[in-house]
């Protein structure tokens, strides 16, 4: 521990850590839950115990997520922190015309077909299944919340697939991690990863937008989003799709454009993001006059947060200081210029 904080900071270090290790607890156990089983809750059970429907389903679905969870938060201390200050605050029953009355949903349909490795399908959630919805929220005191959704109804959405593996699907996640940077941008725009054309199509409909760049390095995925969803947008005049590496294009060709906004979306989650965000992160000074946007950027910070947790409190000078090298604009600096190999 740092000695040269009063005992009143290494206090409450010592509560940071413990939030660590809780906000570590509640994402393996969900995980577990959301890779493993996250079915278990039917539309059978939910009637079985609410026979008179006298309770909201969202409460019934958090009690049953509870139990299968294995968390037994009358008689577990850490277990009814979990349940109280976490899954309480994650768990949501998602309202699915929210969703279908999306622009991408009413205007887009995804033919069913095969090209090369990539397949273009529709999947679904079934009722009650759950699932991650929106990029986690981290309170003031760090604890992060996990968002988990779930719908009362089937839920089809349309995917693409490598290799029978899912690579980008158009979810709630997708649409709500998405929409922050679609509600800002404006100008000309470049976003790096194409996938199903999510964010290139929701940019191309603001008229604030006069231009979308897409940097895609399959020439597969290009061929596919050409000949069966581009053709669909209403203004494929502001689309262009560029065939090259994310990383080559940035350092080489970038630095000579003039965007206003760059999208990021080149990795399935934190697990593969976060080598690749930072690695970009360092590269936004080559276009200097660009705002560089992430996807799920607040889950990769989480990750870069903890990664650098010890070093942040053996060179602070007190807890008021820990705080704010721990909050997302000091995260962000330090991501973009190596300032954690130097002093605070």
């Amino acid at each position: 521990m740092n000695q040269n904080l009063s005992p009143n900071d290494i206090a409450k270090v010592r509560e940071l850590k413990e939030i660590r290790q809780r906000n570590n607890d509640i994402s393996w156990i969900l995980c577990d839950y959301l890779n493993n089983n996250p079915c278990l809750i039917t539309k059978e059970l939910i009637e079985q115990i609410n026979i008179d429907c006298a309770l909201p389903e969202e409460m019934v679905f958090l009690a049953l997520l509870t139990t299968f969870c294995e968390l037994d938060a009358e008689n577990n201390d850490h277990h009814n922190r979990l349940v109280n200050n976490y899954l309480r605050k994650s768990v949501k029953q998602l309202d699915p015309s929210l969703y279908t009355a999306n622009l991408y949903y009413r205007n887009i349909k995804i033919p069913e077909v095969k090209f090369g490795n990539w397949e273009l399908k529709y999947e679904k959630y079934s009722p009650y299944e759950a699932f991650v919805y929106d990029d986690l929220i981290v309170e003031t005191d760090f604890k992060e919340i996990p968002q988990i959704g779930f719908f009362n109804q089937e839920f089809r959405f349309p995917a693409v697939m490598e290799h029978n593996h899912e690579w980008m699907a158009i979810k709630p996640n997708e649409i709500e991690t998405m929409q922050h940077a679609i509600d800002t941008i404006e100008g000309e725009v470049v976003t790096f990863g194409l996938g199903l054309g999510y964010f290139t199509y929701m940019a191309s409909m603001k008229e604030q937008v006069q231009k979308v760049t897409v940097i895609e390095r399959d020439n597969e995925v290009i061929q596919l989003f050409e000949q069966h969803i581009l053709p669909q947008f209403q203004h494929q005049e502001k689309v262009e799709i560029i065939s090259s590496d994310a990383f080559e294009y940035i350092e080489k060709q970038m630095p000579q454009k003039n965007f206003d906004y760059a999208f990021i979306d080149l990795w399935h989650d934190v697990s593969d993001g976060l080598e690749l965000y930072l690695k970009m992160k360092k590269l936004e000074y080559l276009s200097a006059q660009t705002q560089f946007m992430y996807w799920i950027e607040d889950s990769l910070l989480s990750g870069f947060r903890w990664q650098i947790f010890d070093w942040i409190v053996t060179n602070s000078r007190s807890y008021d200081e820990i705080a704010t090298c721990l909050k997302k604009p000091f995260l962000q600096k330090m991501a973009a210029t190596n300032l954690q190999y130097s002093k605070l």
